[in-house]
């Protein structure tokens, strides 16, 4: 079973940058598409951005586009560690953030997978990390 721990958030002034990362234990990330999701009390859960290991680039909201990228780590054969850097950081990007993961079965698959929307649609979920923006 695929355990996700997220880490690296913190306070930071606006204008600052962060990276927050998603590390898996259990099984790797091989075969799932991962999610960086973030919630601010009262507002629904807002899907960031979807990795799969096997496309080029990652799937970004308009949101964080342009501010936001996504990169893996590999500890020896395995990618188990998917990080999230936060640049230019305002005060709407105050929220706590959330990685969650989903089984997309094979490499074509996975290349082709389209990345729920829904925080409850990804199978395994990891506990969240507060980010807060001051300006």
């Amino acid at each position: 079973q695929l355990q996700l721990v997220e880490s690296g958030g913190g306070s930071v002034q606006a204008g600052g940058s962060l990276r927050l990362s998603c590390e898996a234990t259990g099984p790797t990330f091989d075969y799932y598409a991962i999610g960086w999701f973030r919630q601010v009390p009262g507002k629904e859960r807002e899907r960031i951005s979807c990795n799969t290991n096997f496309r080029d680039s990652a799937d970004l909201a308009d949101s964080v586009k342009g501010r936001f990228t996504t990169s893996t780590e590999t500890t020896g054969n395995y990618k188990n560690k998917l990080h999230l850097q936060m640049n230019n950081l305002t005060s709407d990007d105050t929220a706590t953030y959330y990685c969650a993961a989903v089984f997309c079965y094979s490499q074509n698959l996975c290349r082709e997978y389209v990345c729920p929307e829904g925080f409850d649609a990804y199978t395994y979920r990891g506990q969240g990390t507060q980010v807060a923006v001051s300006s």
